[in-house]
């Protein structure tokens, strides 16, 4: 059930006129820096993609990217704050 919204012609006190603080629509589209690729991806996560991105209006290539970008930026943090064990033998340090 939807609230119902009730219109009254009454006065509505002082007015006061703000700045424009929306970004213009040139400020709001831009040209994410992206290198091409090609890689073969299971046909199971392509139709799952596809399919999400159908939902939501989207294109599958601009959610798996986002997905990586997610992934990266979430290891980047990660792996920036502590020391990574890859390449040190597995009993600790060389002395």
């Amino acid at each position: 059930m939807s609230a119902r919204i009730k219109y009254t012609d009454e006065p509505v006190g002082p007015v006061r006129i703000v700045s424009d603080f929306l970004p213009a629509p040139e400020d709001l589209v831009f040209k994410e820096d992206t290198v091409k690729v090609t890689i073969a991806l299971s046909r199971q996560s392509v139709e799952f993609f596809k399919q999400a991105a159908k939902k939501h209006g989207t294109q599958y290539q601009k959610m798996i990217r986002r997905l990586l970008d997610a992934y990266t930026s979430a290891h980047s943090k990660r792996s920036s704050g502590s020391s990574s064990r890859r390449g040190k033998p597995a009993g600790g340090r060389r002395r």
